[in-house]
């Protein structure tokens, strides 16, 4: 059922079960699995189905720190959010993501990988991925006689992932959600106000209003954030009428924590002859064949004390016009930097794959995907500055660490000696990294508009915002939907991660409505 909040009576009180704030991947996961049962869920969503330019102003906001993208164009405001326009790239966070590491100060999370398999699988199928097989052998099964870098396994392993084709939510999902007699759509409902009961201890009511000067109501058992991190940590601050320092927020961790995943070119592997590099490139016939990214073993980033991260491959007649990511994504009208963003990619198109195979050759540029460090600095605030519908804008302070400079270094130098050591050929960083230039190495460091934190996952409120069923410390009836859950950035693109966290807390509320 699909309903146009502008055209509601002025202050309509809306009821239901379950209140799900965002339709964007987290929350259209967790409404799908809802259909059918004996509960009216609610599903808010601030724009409408198509792109509004007037309601993503909303996102606007401010960035100080490490340069960033700008917030009004890093993540869309419309049915199916940002899904609108992703790539489509998934593979699930390794073991040691989940793990604490006593070289990353703030790791751990109160799950483990084992925990989330099994909604790893069933998120592979919300975003139509292949089987639930992330391993090399597979990778073979699809790209038979291509054969992977013959490097020390010790040292080095490979990452495979799956592309979604990929799955626009707003497109293959509509019809579901619009169609279902229990899932109650509002479109143009922006949340404005989150409001507790007087003891501040559950949420009672959310306030919404939208373009057309309507306020609305809504009223549920349990609700649902699932906006994005960004924004799940800007509505619990800005609700701050009945606690000053916001809902969520009573050992100030709210906003803190934000990651990004760290990507940057930064060096050229020189083969000694030719090699099919298949595996670890896209394959021409269909973009969503399996590939595979180079990796360190866990027992290495033990040992070197480094982060998470991965290494992909491109060969160097392929990457002659591309800039840097964050040179290319600086209009803060979304359209504006994917146009600029496809353009950047120009010479894929250019080569005549038919005469060669671009992969076979012995020049690559290499290309970092790194995780974050967990860094309190590394946060999300309010500035002064309101939006239309009265919102304290969000000001993202995106802070790095000495740890997320040392590990992208040394992933070159550990992956640099086994490509030596294999006799194959060399790599070459590029000066930024080699002369241990922090500054220069920033200049052209970007990041994958990855947004995760801010709403982090620990067991003690004095450590995180979020327990292990994603319901905030102190609030008994308010859980968030989403990577803002994420306690690590892992090295994988967080869509998969974000699904599957989704579903298993959609299973924690059926168990919780079951038992109630």
């Amino acid at each position: 059922m699909h309903i146009d909040a502008r055209y509601l009576d002025d202050h309509t009180n809306i009821e239901g079960d379950i209140c799900i704030v965002g339709s964007g991947a987290a929350g259209i996961s967790f409404a799908l699995e809802w259909i059918n049962t004996p509960y009216k869920v609610i599903l808010l969503e601030g724009g409408g189905f198509e792109y509004d330019n007037q309601v993503q102003n909303l996102y606007a906001g401010k960035n100080t720190g490490q340069r960033y993208y700008p917030l009004r164009s890093s993540r869309l405001h419309y049915f199916g959010g940002t899904t609108n326009h992703w790539a489509g790239m998934c593979s699930p966070y390794d073991p040691i993501d989940f793990k604490k590491r006593d070289w990353v100060p703030h790791s751990g999370w109160p799950i483990t990988r084992l925990d989330l398999d099994p909604f790893y699988a069933r998120a592979n199928k919300v975003l139509e991925l292949g089987p639930y097989r992330y391993d090399i052998e597979y990778l073979k099964e699809v790209r038979p006689n291509k054969e992977t870098l013959p490097l020390d396994e010790g040292v080095v392993w490979n990452k495979m992932w799956q592309f979604s084709p990929p799955t626009r939510f707003n497109k293959k999902y509509r019809d579901d959600i619009v169609n279902a007699k229990n899932i109650h759509l509002y479109t143009y409902a922006n949340l404005t106000n989150i409001i507790a009961n007087d003891s501040i201890n559950s949420i009672d009511k959310l306030e919404l209003k939208n373009h057309a000067n309507k306020t609305h109501n809504v009223k549920a058992k349990h609700y649902v954030l699932a906006c994005g991190a960004i924004q799940n940590a800007r509505m619990l601050l800005a609700s701050n009428k009945q606690a000053n320092k916001g809902l969520g927020n009573q050992n100030d961790l709210v906003g803190r924590y934000f990651m990004e995943h760290l990507e940057v070119i930064s060096a050229q592997m020189f083969l000694k002859k030719p090699f099919a590099m298949d595996l670890y490139g896209f394959d021409p016939k269909s973009w969503t064949t399996p590939r595979a990214e180079i990796g360190l073993t866990e027992e290495i980033q033990e040992k070197h004390q480094i982060l998470n991260g991965t290494i992909s491959f491109t060969p160097m007649a392929l990457t002659k016009s591309q800039k840097p990511m964050i040179d290319v994504w600086t209009s803060d009208d979304p359209l504006e930097s994917e146009k600029k963003l496809y353009e950047n990619f120009e010479d894929y198109d250019k080569i005549d794959r038919s005469v060669k195979n671009p992969y076979e050759t012995n020049v690559f540029e290499l290309f970092t995907r790194m995780e974050q460090a967990p860094n309190p600095n590394s946060r999300i605030t309010l500035d002064s500055e309101k939006d239309e519908l009265g919102v304290q804008r969000a000001k993202l302070h995106w802070d790095l660490t000495e740890l997320d400079k040392h590990s992208m270094r040394k992933i070159y130098e550990i992956f640099g000696e086994a490509v030596g050591k294999s006799g194959i050929g060399r790599v070459k960083m590029y000066d930024f990294l080699w002369k241990a230039n922090n500054s220069e190495m920033l200049k052209t460091l970007g990041g994958g508009w990855h947004h995760m934190g801010t709403t982090k996952m620990h067991d003690d409120p004095k450590q995180g915002v979020v327990d292990a069923n994603c319901k905030i410390h102190g609030l008994s009836n308010l859980f968030i939907a989403g990577s803002g859950c994420c306690s690590t950035a892992g090295a994988p693109n967080p869509t998969l991660n974000l699904v599957a966290l989704s579903l298993r807390l959609s299973d924690h509320l059926k168990t919780l409505m079951r038992n109630n």
